[in-house]
């Protein structure tokens, strides 16, 4: 994760010099829904922390609406880095959606589509950003917006993530980018993001200016921290939002069991990054939280209470090698705590066969997300003469190469399912020496790189087909 940050600042501080030129005014709406009064763009982009009326809708709104339907909309100005604007129109939604105790919530997505109307059925990618932080300031909905300070102050990660969803929309797919870590900025509760991104793909249905119908393809995609919450929703979409016609998922970096990452994250480089997630589940799971004000010491608690208010950067950054098992009193391991346990199942994936296929990808050198617990994920599936799952390791990525290397054939398997190809059925694993090495690699790479760099000096990305 240090080199991911590191190598995500690195092209941020790039792409800001580059920024000579202010982002092109939002053309006016191709329409307007009947039901919701979209709101011009803001001046100036403000977080969650400035601007609860639009993220934080009052409770008699969440109690007199349905999952996914719409509460409030506005328009937004997208940029790279939070400085070079996107020639693409774009959209905020507050939505109704619930928790994990079924209570109702609110919930925001940021929309974004080609400009021009499509020439057939509008596509559409649910992308789960790894925003992998605990304050509002880092979610996706201001991170991507132009002026936003996100990138200044640690949220690194998104806006380099953006550079594979401006490559989603050069195929011409709308895209969804939910703040799927809730309004408490839950990091790693996996089934919580699951039921925002269900119901933020509802309200996109819902908002008419998109153009998502009900015959609309639907993906889902997201690495690392937005693995947790894709694997998630491939898994309850069934029983969740069973309408929705998600017709692929492709997930990679997949911590399909924080037991494993949390044994793997004593004492090295990455511990802070897992102790954010130590904060976020305590966030939605208060049988965990109380386990936590009870057992957790006092070098911890302050350590807790530092780091909460942090984007990933810092997150990462602040006090790494930490033993973050030793700060709870517990006799043995605190894995084998009842709270504990139970916080680690409820969060594990694997217990429901996902109804799309599933493309999956791992790297076999892993720092952060090791390949065992993704094997037995996917050997879980696989015992479903149902299942539908292409699984691959790379044998020579760590986990911010086998990001860069994974994306292209992700997005590669994604087309094909929203182009109507079916999948090869039943389950296929293959290791790969490195994923850059396929022949559909560089192709692919090369024209998302164009695409960036033509976006950079204003290009409209996509077309409205």
């Amino acid at each position: 994760m240090q080199l991911r940050v590191l190598a995500a600042t690195a092209v941020g501080a790039a792409a800001a010099l580059i920024a000579g030129v202010l982002a092109p005014v939002a053309s006016a709406d191709p329409g307007r829904p009947e039901s919701v009064t979209v709101a011009p763009a803001p001046a100036l982009p403000l977080p969650q922390e400035l601007d609860p009326a639009f993220y934080e809708p009052p409770k008699r709104a969440l109690a007199t609406t349905e999952p996914g339907e719409i509460i409030a909309a506005r328009r937004i100005n997208a940029a790279t880095f939070g400085v070079i604007g996107l020639n693409v129109d774009a959209w905020q939604l507050s939505y109704r959606s619930t928790n994990s105790r079924g209570e109702p919530i609110g919930a925001v997505t940021t929309l974004l589509k080609p400009r021009g109307k499509s020439s057939g059925v509008r596509k559409v990618v649910s992308m789960q950003l790894a925003e992998d932080s605990t304050a509002g300031y880092c979610a996706p909905s201001y991170a991507v917006q132009q002026w936003s300070a996100a990138a200044a102050v640690g949220q690194v990660v998104i806006p380099a993530e953006m550079l594979i969803a401006q490559g989603m929309l050069a195929q011409g797919w709308a895209v969804a980018l939910p703040d799927h870590q809730g309004p408490h900025h839950a990091y790693a509760a996996g089934p919580l993001g699951a039921r925002i991104t269900l119901d933020g793909l509802r309200a996109a249905k819902n908002f008419a200016p998109v153009g998502i119908d009900d015959s609309s393809p639907m993906g889902l995609y997201g690495y690392s921290g937005g693995a947790i919450v894709t694997g998630h929703a491939a898994e309850l979409k069934k029983s969740y939002a069973p309408e929705l016609n998600v017709v692929g998922a492709a997930e990679g970096g997949v911590p399909a069991d924080l037991k494993v990452l949390l044994d793997t994250a004593q004492n090295v480089l990455t511990s802070g990054l897992i102790l954010a997630a130590v904060i976020g589940l305590g966030r939605e799971y208060p049988y965990f939280q109380r386990f936590l004000d009870r057992r957790m010491n006092a070098e911890g608690k302050a350590l807790m209470a530092l780091k909460g208010p942090l984007c990933v950067g810092h997150q990462s950054a602040v006090l790494p090698f930490l033993d973050n098992k030793g700060f709870l009193q517990w006799p043995g391991d605190p894995v084998d705590a009842p709270p504990v346990k139970r916080v680690l199942d409820e969060t594990r994936m694997g217990k429901a066969v996902p109804d799309m296929p599933m493309y999956i990808w791992n790297s076999q050198l892993d720092e952060i997300v090791p390949v065992g617990q993704v094997d037995r994920l996917v050997r879980t599936y696989c015992r479903d003469p149902k299942a539908t799952v292409t699984y691959t390791r790379d044998h020579l990525s760590e986990h911010l190469i086998a990001e860069v290397s994974g994306a292209p054939l992700a997005v590669l398997w994604l087309k094909d399912r929203l182009d109507g190809k079916p999948a090869e059925q039943g389950c296929t694993s293959r290791d790969e020496l490195t994923m850059a090495t396929d022949s559909r690699w560089w192709p692919t790479f090369a024209d998302t790189i164009g695409t960036n760099i033509a976006s950079l000096f204003g290009a409209q990305i996509g077309r409205g087909r």
